[in-house]
């Protein structure tokens, strides 16, 4: 295996020029320096050393809400591993691409991909509230792609002409992090077109900046003639304590569906307890569990990858001790095929 020589990736990030609501201040305020966060935590500073290279390509972000989090003085900490730079990120692994579930090749332009019938996924912004080490989107080219609101006209009429598109699903990047203002308008706009009749929101926001769930969100989304379904996204249960419980039970009152997508993990959620535990949590709050993903094999994230049959096997020990409702479907996501491919 060889080291890689990819360039440093230009992914936006939301930097606030005004900062007039608590959940923009605290992502102004968010950990941006691995030294930082390993001080914060009491590491050893040889931890913080090995993050240099791998953060230049693909920067540390990390709200404090959610660093508070983690346990001091553990490195494997699995809140920990999800965010902080690997040296490990830079080896070129085959088979772990740029694009691993062939979003290039579906993109319709001004921001859209459709990849499945009845369905397309708007772009809504190429930032977010955290860098996930895994993220299967972390050298999408945003700026290409036309992901901002710049290009949400164009995209509305788009699926105005499709007849054939009954749900709009708003993903990014994290579609919560644009202003209420741009986001109303969004929603009101695609609710005008008759034949759409559900839109879904994937967004890691509620877990990682919970203070973004603000009454003027909730009002946004109870206010809609569409059926709104929020899907987020959660690996371990550490990931969900009582501030991100409160913002989910507010969010419970206006939005009927309330489902998490988690991603299997190495490291961090690859054991049947830690899964378990999660599913329990999950439901504790409202929130049906939904996919557990195999790992996107996006470049630079092959150390978190788990064979599939070890989450076949996982799956199988949750449904012994799981109702059926509180297990979620082992999926992966092939390139070019209609769907998702159920494993267990």
């Amino acid at each position: 295996m060889e080291t890689s020589t990819a360039q440093v990736i230009d992914r936006t990030t939301f930097q606030p020029s005004v900062v007039r609501d608590a959940w923009k201040q605290e992502l102004a305020e968010a950990i941006r320096n691995p030294a930082e966060l390993c001080a914060l935590l009491k590491l050893d500073p040889s931890v913080a050393l090995r993050t240099h290279s791998a953060s230049q390509s693909f920067p540390l972000l990390v709200p404090r809400g959610f660093a508070s989090r983690m346990k001091q003085g553990d490195p494997n900490d699995p809140l920990l591993l999800q965010v902080l730079p690997r040296p490990e990120e830079l080896i070129d692994t085959p088979g772990f691409v740029s694009d691993p579930v062939g979003e290039q090749v579906a993109r319709r332009g001004t921001g859209l991909i459709q990849k499945y019938h009845g369905r397309c996924l708007l772009l809504v912004t190429g930032g977010c509230a955290v860098h996930c080490r895994y993220c299967f989107r972390r050298e999408f080219p945003y700026a290409e792609s036309g992901a901002s609101p710049a290009s949400f006209a164009s995209a509305v009429s788009e699926i105005r002409a499709d007849q054939s598109i009954t749900e709009v699903i708003l993903s990014g990047g994290d579609p919560l992090l644009i202003d209420d203002q741009l986001l109303e308008k969004l929603i009101h706009d695609i609710a005008s077109i008759p034949h759409v009749r559900r839109l879904r929101i994937h967004t890691r926001i509620p877990v990682v900046l919970p203070s973004r769930i603000t009454k003027q969100l909730l009002h946004i989304l109870h206010a809609t003639r569409l059926t709104v379904c929020v899907v987020i996204h959660s690996n371990h249960a550490a990931e969900l304590d009582c501030v991100v419980g409160e913002s989910m039970q507010r969010m419970r009152q206006v939005v009927p569906l309330l489902l998490n997508q988690a991603v299997l993990l190495q490291g961090i959620n690859d054991t049947a307890e830690s899964l378990i535990q999660l599913s329990e949590r999950l439901l504790d709050l409202g929130i049906s569990p939904y996919y557990l993903h195999l790992l996107d094999p996006v470049r630079g994230a092959s150390d978190f990858d788990v064979p599939e049959h070890v989450g076949v096997q996982l799956i199988e020990e949750l449904r012994n001790r799981l109702p059926g409702y509180a297990v979620p479907r082992l999926a992966r996501e092939n390139p070019g095929t209609p769907s998702k491919t159920w494993l267990a």
